[in-house]
């Protein structure tokens, strides 16, 4: 499917058309359409890869759907929300809804102290159509609803007056096109060898390369509804990654980590004798099967026989081998014959490599014959379903090859074995899978919070959450048996909802390991131990206890504490307890998608080291659509995101908060009207006494959001401590000396500067990293920052290197404030 019909928003009595287009061979000429599922009659509405519907009426919203077959199959659309809205009814409303922002600690709002502040919302929902728009089959940016105006408050603090910005209405206006990428780094599933200027193909078509360190950038097409990558390594040392990566339709980059699987070293094979190679035999286990190659077997591309010497290369993944399941290709997935995606189960893959001996030419296979050991299938009603599949690179879907029919086997003379056997030619370099269709599926609702205190109004967008359904053995959940399937979805503005094989009548059949990452970043799931506490891992009792979560340090305090393992239990649609989430059946994806955040769900959230951010025109960074026009905005393009730090170093003898204070410096419109706060406390030194290190983030200076003029942010570093600057860069005070005008640094307990419009790097102690996701641009930065150059990557803070400023800090005496405190009880004096 090419193209997917699109959301539309109407007004009743108005018309409205749907389109779609599937590409194939043959050529797809029939084309069906379905409402609510339900498929609309072709002589009443008269539609081909087009559905016009005349004079709306409210009954006709709801989801379409379109279904394009040949002889060769068929493939499904992705569904189309259509709103029908009544005369007079508004799909955007002036009120904006309620969006909480945290103040700083010394702006307290009412008797309680809270520290939160209403700065609204416009939800970026789409807006009716008029009469005269375009068909829609189009990439029409359509209208949204944004905001059509801020106002300015200021909130008393100590000391000072905080401005704010709040949205005051909303309208439509043109919707938002952030551009959508997938960034990331391809490596070695067994050493983590980059993958070395590797080719990336999209569909059939190259787009790109790997860089040295195995990095990668893909900007995703418009109207993509599954992005099928595949990397390929042009020294044939790696089997060719075909992965369906999960990406952010609402805009900026999300960050993968691809492993690529070795290739096993090739054996000499004799074309004119009969061979057998096994099939998963590594790590002592007993081999899955065996790919039998009868005598004359081998075929050159013409169709000759070729009875020399083989190079043959056979590489299993086996997913007996928990390592192996990041390595796994694609998303485990086939079109059926109504053209829905079904998820598979794997029992093992396998790619072959077969070459001749002396030229090194391909070479292909007449028929061969694949054995597998029916005493590896442990669940007796997949012995009757297993199938012989290979993956379509383009699509990323699996294609059936063979069924594999029960067949007597020996295996010496101790023993006689059962083998599901199945017969297929090998005519390009295709993987192959042993799988079977599994419909026993649901849903795993999860979210992810921006720090443990899981307020709703935290919630991170952009977090890949990655599932991989296990086969446990009974009676030892912490221990699988296998793995089966693996699958990543990322999360929108109410989290994400997972795939995952489940069992309504044995709650530990299957259970599923989840994971999550933002950027790169690993996030931390709640602790399951000493004692499990259902408020903070999101579930409610009874229904957890089945579930049986627990965290990946339950038993050894010493493991990561990144990820949970729970069984996927069916719930009892008879049970109350089970009816709210966090499993949900298969069909009730939408109930899922829907759920509000008072539902039972399962929790990640981000660790946070004492850090704080306060933006005068509020956004989230993990939703680029919060992004507002004005001249006081933080970031001031939301195509590209530069961000900006400075390192210091502070000899005293704890860690300290580091404020830096960010205002307009030359700018006419915003000169002396602060845009923000950003507090972070100091990192020790592991190799240095009474030493530690600070990256604070500063607004870096350049062109504001109109693009007409070039401010240099006057960017003020103040230790909320007693503390003295004892040290400036001599590079960084020769660079503002040299680049007028030079902002007063008369007080020798804070720094200030009018920032720096060049990316200087580490021999300045500055760091600049520019990049389409905000959130990576910082991590990236402050990973330089700590390591203390320009181009590699710490979590170690090294604080002697790299630095901008050196401050000296004491404990001062009983009663006597430090300069930041006096600062906000008494500016003017201090």
């Amino acid at each position: 499917m090419v193209l997917h019909p699109q959301a539309k928003v109407r007004v009743a009595g108005q018309d409205v058309t749907f389109c779609c287009k599937a590409s194939g061979t043959p050529v797809p000429k029939k084309y069906y359409w379905y409402h609510n599922g339900t498929l609309l009659p072709r002589k009443l509405h008269r539609y081909g890869s087009r559905l016009a519907l005349r004079a709306l009426v409210p009954e006709q919203a709801g989801t379409y759907h379109c279904k394009a077959s040949t002889e060769a199959g068929a493939s499904r659309s992705a569904p189309a929300q259509l709103t029908v809205l009544a005369p007079g009814q508004q799909s955007c409303k002036p009120e904006p809804e309620p969006s909480l922002v945290e103040l700083p600690s010394e702006c307290p709002q009412d008797a309680a102290g809270s520290r939160y502040y209403n700065v609204g919302r416009c939800p970026p929902t789409p807006c009716a159509g008029s009469p005269a728009d375009p068909s829609g089959c189009g990439a029409d940016a359509g209208r949204c609803c944004g905001v059509r105006r801020m106002e300015l408050r200021e909130i008393p603090c100590a000391g000072f007056l905080l401005p704010i910005k709040v949205v005051a209405e909303c309208g439509c206006g043109a919707c938002a096109q952030p551009r959508v990428l997938v960034q990331g780094r391809v490596t070695a599933a067994d050493t983590g060898e980059p993958l070395r200027f590797g080719q990336i193909f999209l569909g059939g078509r190259k787009v790109g390369f790997t860089g040295y360190k195995g990095s990668f950038t893909i900007e995703v097409p418009p109207d993509t509804q599954r992005l099928v990558v595949r990397f390929v390594d042009r020294h044939q040392r790696f089997v060719d990654a075909v992965k369906v990566l999960p990406f952010n339709r609402r805009g900026g980059a999300v960050y993968q980590e691809v492993k690529m699987l070795r290739k096993k070293e090739p054996v000499d094979l004799d074309g004119s004798r009969s061979n057998a190679i096994p099939l998963g035999e590594a790590s002592g286990r007993e081999p899955v099967g065996e790919l039998v190659l009868p005598a004359g077997a081998f075929l050159r591309p013409s169709g000759e026989v070729f009875k020399g010497t083989v190079k043959a290369s056979v590489t299993f993944l086996d997913p007996r081998d928990m390592a192996t399941a990041s390595a796994a290709p694609s998303d485990l997935s086939f079109a059926d014959a109504e053209g829905e995606i079904v998820p598979l189960r794997t029992y093992g893959m396998f790619a072959v490599d077969f070459r001749e001996g002396e030229t090194g030419a391909e070479l292909q296979t007449g028929p061969v014959e694949v054995r597998m050991d029916a005493g590896q299938v442990l669940m007796p009603d997949h012995l009757q379903k297993m199938m012989l599949w290979s993956l379509n690179p383009e699509t990323g879907l699996w294609e059936e090859e063979g069924v594999l029919r029960p067949a007597g086997g020996s295996r010496g003379k101790r023993e006689e074995r059962t083998f599901l056997v199945g017969n297929v030619e090998i005519r390009e370099r295709r993987l192959f899978n042993l799988d079977v269709p599994e419909d026993r599926r649901c849903f795993v609702k999860v979210r992810a919070y921006g720090n443990e205190k899981f307020n709703p109004n935290e919630q991170l967008e952009g977090v890949v959450i990655s599932l991989i359904n296990l086969e446990p053995q009974p009676g030892y959940p912490a221990n699988p048996r296998a793995w089966g399937r693996f699958d990543s979805v990322v999360t929108g503005p109410n989290g994400a909802c997972l795939p995952a094989f489940c069992d309504g009548q044995r709650p530990d059949a299957y259970s599923a390991y989840v994971t999550a990452t933002l950027g790169g970043e690993e996030l931390e799931a709640v602790a399951s131990s000493p004692k499990l506490n259902p408020n903070a891992v999101g579930v409610s009792q009874p229904y957890l206890g089945k579930l049986g979560y627990r965290r990946s340090d339950h038993d050894d305090p010493d493991l990561k504490k990144t990820a949970f393992q729970i069984n996927v239990a069916k719930p009892d649609p008879n049970n109350v307890d089970e009816t709210n989430g966090p499993i949900y059946p298969y069909r009730s994806l939408e109930e899922c998608e829907r759920a509000p955040v008072s539902a039972n769900h399962l929790r990640f959230y981000r660790v946070e080291v004492d850090k704080y951010e306060y933006n005068v025109v509020p956004f989230k960074e993990s939703d680029l659509t919060s992004w507002t026009g004005d001249y006081l905005s933080w970031w001031p393009n939301p195509q590209e995101f530069r961000a900006c730090f400075i390192k210091v170093q502070i000899e005293g003898p704890q860690e300290y908060m580091v404020r830096s204070r960010n205002v307009g410096g030359t700018h006419p419109r915003t000169r002396g009207q602060l845009y923000g706060l950003r507090d972070t406390r100091s990192v020790r030194d592991m190799l240095l006494e009474n030493t530690s290190g600070a990256c604070v983030e500063f607004k870096c200076s350049g062109m504001l959001f109109d693009q007409s003029l070039v401010d240099r942010t006057l960017v003020s570093i103040v230790p909320q401590g007693s503390c003295r600057r004892t040290a400036v860069n001599s590079l960084l005070r020769d660079y503002l000396s040299r680049h007028p005008p030079v902002a007063e640094n008369n007080h020798t307990a804070a720094f200030t500067m009018l920032a720096p419009v060049d990316p200087l790097g580490h021999n300045y102690g500055i760091y600049t990293v520019t990049d389409q996701n905000p959130r990576l641009a910082k991590e990236i930065a402050i990973g330089r920052c700590f390591d203390g150059t320009s181009d590699g990557f710490s979590r170690e803070m090294k604080a002697d290197t790299g630095t901008a400023v050196t401050f000296t800090c004491q404990e001062r005496p009983a009663g006597r404030e430090s300069l930041f405190q006096r600062l906000l009880t008494a500016p003017a004096e201090a």
